[in-house]
């Protein structure tokens, strides 16, 4: 009985004190951030170093790293996940390297990956310092997140789906996208959500990729601040400009915000579609 008491009031103690540090510094953020946002400062450019002005290229360039990186991401991270899932025998010598692989990338620091970027897209391949490349360097980062979430996602689903489907004929890609794909979802979304956060709160590895420029970019290939990196330079290199860096966080975990409950809402829809289309 002490034990279970013991247990409870441990659990409960833990999830106050995480709860608590969270809180304290959200409403640091807010308290310090909130009364420079405004509509002009998310349309304007930066001004005297940041200083003064707004973050509308910022978040440009922002979303731009972003979407690259999440569109040569997810495509690459589910197709391995199926292939290592349902085409892959779990104590094969190719599926356990592929494993160990991606779980060693997961950890390797970001600087590694933008030491990498900076040596391979920005220098290799020619792209220099552009959103295209650090795009791509925040691609290879979340790919070892999304790809290990969406195999463990298709691998919990029963067994029963796939001897089902397979006893009224489907085929196994009608099996994937209708059944196991849907009941994936919940593993797949919170592997997208990792891999956002991690994506656009980096900041070690888009300084030697994506560059320190804040006006707007013109294309892929011209040079882009990303608002973490925004937020890095104001509050280390800039004095005088820990007012907008604290301004710029707030809108930092807005756009996280935003961006989860799109993916969150996308993915209720998706689900919602496939139990009608078989009811």
């Amino acid at each position: 009985m002490f034990k279970n008491v013991l247990t409870t009031v441990l659990i409960w103690l833990t999830a106050l004190i995480v709860s608590g540090v969270f809180v304290w510094l959200l409403s640091d953020i807010v308290i310090h951030g909130l009364p420079r946002l405004s509509w002009a400062f998310l349309a304007e450019a930066p001004k005297n170093a940041g200083r003064s002005g707004g973050i509308g290229p910022i978040i440009i360039s922002t979303l731009s790293i972003l979407l690259v990186a999440m569109v040569t991401a997810t495509p690459l991270s589910l197709a391995t996940a199926v292939l290592l899932s349902e085409f892959t025998e779990n104590d094969s010598v190719i599926g356990r390297l592929v494993r160990r692989s991606l779980d060693v990338l997961a950890g390797v620091p970001s600087i590694v990956f933008g030491l990498f970027g900076n040596a391979f897209f920005c220098i290799y391949l020619g792209l220099g310092f552009s959103i295209l490349s650090g795009g791509l360097t925040l691609a290879c980062m979340v790919l070892p997140i999304l790809i290990r979430t969406a195999e463990e996602g298709l691998q919990a689903t029963p067994d029963d789906y796939r001897l089902a489907a397979a006893a009224l004929g489907m085929s196994r890609s009608a099996t994937l996208v209708h059944l196991l794909l849907p009941s994936a979802a919940p593993a797949l979304i919170a592997g997208l959500m990792l891999g956002v956060g991690r994506a656009v709160a980096e900041t070690a590895a888009l300084i030697f990729t994506s560059g320190y420029v804040d006006r707007m970019p013109d294309s892929l290939l011209d040079s882009g601040r990303a608002l973490s990196v925004h937020i890095y330079d104001l509050s280390m290199n800039v004095a005088g400009g820990d007012t907008n860096a604290y301004s710029s966080a707030l809108m930092l975990i807005l756009l996280l915000l935003i961006i989860n409950s799109i993916a969150m809402s996308l993915a209720k829809q998706w689900l919602h579609r496939d139990i009608v289309l078989y009811e």
